[in-house]
């Protein structure tokens, strides 16, 4: 599995660079932080395969990291992605590396 760092995403936002954002929280923690991503909770992922992309970069993140690498690696077996990354440490390590004001829960 492919992984990004939150200051590579960091770095691919402020470039302007053309990628994807998929959040696989909850909607109750998507409501205390995030990152501006497409919410498809992680449960809802098989109904929205279409929304997900194929031809550019797409980061995938939750809280730490956990459930958005089980996302990736389901996506990669069962449909065949190759550019998926996991967003290491997920959001936690956003507001602990790039933004400390964000919430942590």
């Amino acid at each position: 599995m492919q992984e990004k760092t939150v200051a590579e995403l960091k770095q691919m936002m402020d470039s302007g660079a053309d990628f994807q954002l998929i959040d696989v929280r909850e909607p109750n923690e998507y409501e205390i932080c995030n990152l501006n991503g497409k919410l498809i909770p992680m449960n809802e992922v098989p109904d929205h395969i279409d929304e997900i992309a194929k031809d550019k970069p797409v980061i995938i993140h939750c809280r730490s990291g956990a459930r958005s690498g089980r996302i990736c690696q389901y996506l990669e077996t069962e449909y065949g992605y190759t550019n998926l990354f996991n967003l290491k440490g997920g959001i936690l390590a956003w507001a602990s590396e790039i933004d400390p004001s964000m919430p942590k829960y």
